[in-house]
């Protein structure tokens, strides 16, 4: 089970680890941290590196791709090298996966044309300029495409994947280890929940108003 993470600078660090470390249980599992060139890619904050140990060209045929999402992910809409790649990459894989804005990408590569997917909530109307119909749920499931809406909720895409490949016991014993029993001390993780001014106060600043994705 050959499983790539691809990065790109200015990506969100929990979008990759959170699903590489479920994933990454997986019996036989190989997990690559792949990008453009190897080394260090810088995260969204710029203080934070994760290692690409092979280039995208060195992992051609992976079963399962999973694409996070970031800031950084505007400047890839247009990148021909990953668009190539993550097409390529699709024609083998048994699941297609993205966390947060990794959704558009995998959009602009023309995946998710006529499909449901998710994003974070920021970023979902950007999905129709692609033939994508947006939806409000946490992991959204169509095909082998699975996407998971922001950041934290690649954790449970990471989760709903490793049940369908190798079981619910197993699933649930990863969930146990991990101890992924969320208990947040504020009821304000979505903007249907969180306080309405600061929704708007957020879309305000967002740079899918001033620049919609693509």
């Amino acid at each position: 089970m050959r499983i790539a993470i691809p990065l790109f600078e200015g990506f969100t660090a929990l979008d990759a680890v959170g699903p590489y470390q479920v994933l990454s249980r997986l019996p036989g599992a190989e997990t690559f941290l792949v990008a453009e060139r190897t080394g260090p890619v810088l995260d969204d904050r710029g203080s934070l590196s994760l290692v690409a140990e092979k280039t995208l060209g060195e992992v051609t045929a992976p079963d399962i791709v999973v694409v996070p999402g970031g800031p950084g992910q505007s400047g890839q809409m247009e990148n021909a090298v990953l668009l190539d790649w993550l097409r390529e990459a699709d024609a083998t894989t048994i699941w297609t996966a993205s966390v947060c804005t990794g959704s558009l990408l995998l959009a602009a590569a023309g995946l998710l044309t006529g499909r449901r997917a998710t994003s974070h909530w920021l970023a979902l109307d950007s999905l129709r300029e692609f033939g994508v119909e947006p939806t409000g749920e946490r992991v959204v499931t169509d095909g082998k495409y699975i996407t998971a809406a922001g950041v934290s909720s690649g954790i449970d895409m990471g989760l709903t994947l490793a049940g369908r490949l190798a079981g619910d016991r197993f699933a649930q014993s990863v969930q146990l280890l991990t101890e992924y029993d969320p208990q947040p001390p504020y009821d304000a993780g979505s903007p249907d929940k969180a306080p309405s001014d600061l929704v708007e106060e957020l879309r305000a600043k967002s740079r899918f108003i001033l620049r919609p994705a693509g």
